[in-house]
């Protein structure tokens, strides 16, 4: 068996790896490429830096998947975060591990875990309390998906990171390496700089996803990809890249030494620009960069009073505490249930039926807001009250788009 691993178009003798080949790609061999199973991951990039010192290290599930070090870049102090997807960029090392189911369940398809998260948000404030320039980088499928990741908070810890890179007050780099999807890559891109690798990619939902949402089924990925616009190329005509890092002479994964060395020009400028800085000048800078990203509306204070006033899914119980059973309500073994429903204990079982498991309402925002907060102590900002998402139809081309 092959030591190197070929996507299928790179099996086509016509495909040489010019800038020619590469462009008259589909837009899914663009994100096939993006993660070829050889090109660098995190770890072969520690070679550009000196004194790396690894942080936060643990034996815990999902502490591989974002790795953290101390380190130096031309004698200035930084402080890495890295999305590590998976074991190895050799192939016959990486099908070796892949052998192995414990390995396997280690690499968790290279998606991170609310751990992983949680050690990227420590190294974020230890980079402020060493005075450290913080480099991210980024490559992932997303964060992890399965019900055990939900339940041990992953959206929470993704909103830490974000949080936390908005508040640091050292200046922020991220480069995306390879693929960087979805809520995963979104946690650690709101930097003050954000680079990518000529050939990478930047997206907010996998092509399959994509597929399975607008069309339901995931054999149309590279239509959905199509019409994504997710390569780094595009992400620079966005305004959401800075700046493409050249992969000299070809793809990363055919040209490692070249690509290394064009990172670390590229981080050079950036890490030299940021040696000197001053906190405030970072946090006025950053508010500036975000604020020409989005679109945003204005509205008047009479749309804001529909927009507070509370509406609520709960239903109202009877004065005797009961409401209506749901009318198809059977037990396991078919029986019928037609008797009212204690309003009380179907609140305690979370409004789910503990005869059929039907769920009899999904609580709404307010709802949730009138349970976790105090009573009234729901306001938002005066500063920001009065800012609304713009209507997609206004944004600049769309109407055009959809013809």
């Amino acid at each position: 068996m092959s030591n190197t691993f070929q996507l299928s178009f790179e099996q086509d003798p016509n495909f040489n790896y010019s800038p020619e080949s590469i462009e008259d790609l589909s837009e899914y061999e663009k994100y096939e490429l993006s993660f070829h199973p050889e090109r660098p991951k995190y770890l072969d990039y520690l070679s550009i830096f000196e004194n790396v010192n690894s942080c936060f290290e643990t034996d815990k599930f999902g502490n591989c998947l974002i790795q953290t070090h101390r380190a130096e870049l031309f004698g200035i102090p930084v402080m890495l975060v890295g999305q590590q997807s998976g074991p190895s960029s050799n192939y016959k090392n990486m099908r070796k591990a892949m052998m192995d189911p414990d390995q396997i369940q280690k690499w968790n398809h290279g998606m991170p875990v609310p751990i992983s998260y949680e050690r990227a948000v420590k190294a974020i404030y230890l980079a402020e309390e060493e005075n450290r320039i913080l480099l991210i980088f980024i490559d992932t499928p997303g964060a992890d998906p399965t019900e055990r990741s939900e339940a041990n908070g992953i959206a929470w810890r993704i909103g830490d990171a974000i949080h936390a890179l908005a508040d640091v007050k050292v200046p922020t780099i991220s480069i995306i390496i390879n693929r960087a999807c979805s809520g995963g890559a979104i946690a650690l891109t709101g930097t003050d700089v954000t680079l990518a690798l000529e050939h990478s990619t930047y997206l907010v939902i996998t092509p399959e996803a994509c597929s399975s949402i607008l069309f339901h089924t995931r054999s149309r990925a590279n239509e959905a990809a199509e019409i994504s616009q997710i390569t780094a190329r595009e992400g620079l005509t966005h305004g959401i890249v800075d700046e493409l890092i050249p992969e000299p002479n070809g793809p990363a994964h055919r040209n490692r030494s070249e690509t290394f060395e064009s990172v670390k020009d590229a981080l050079k400028k950036y890490v030299s620009q940021f040696s000197d800085f001053n906190s405030n000048a970072v946090y006025k800078n950053r508010i500036e960069r975000w604020n020409k990203m989005g679109h945003w509306n204005e509205i008047e204070p009479r749309e804001l009073e529909s927009f507070h006033r509370p509406v609520s899914r709960i239903p109202k119980p009877k004065s005797n505490g009961y409401i209506k059973r749901h009318q198809k309500c059977y037990d396991e073994n078919g029986k019928h249930f037609y008797d009212p429903v204690s309003f009380s204990e179907l609140e305690k079982e979370n409004f789910v039926c503990e005869k059929c498991g039907h769920r009899y309402v999904r609580p709404s925002a307010w709802d949730y807001i009138q349970w976790l907060v105090d009573e009234n102590s729901f306001t938002e900002h005066e500063a920001t009250k009065f800012i609304a998402d713009k209507d997609i139809l206004g944004f600049p081309g769309y109407i055009e788009k959809l013809k």
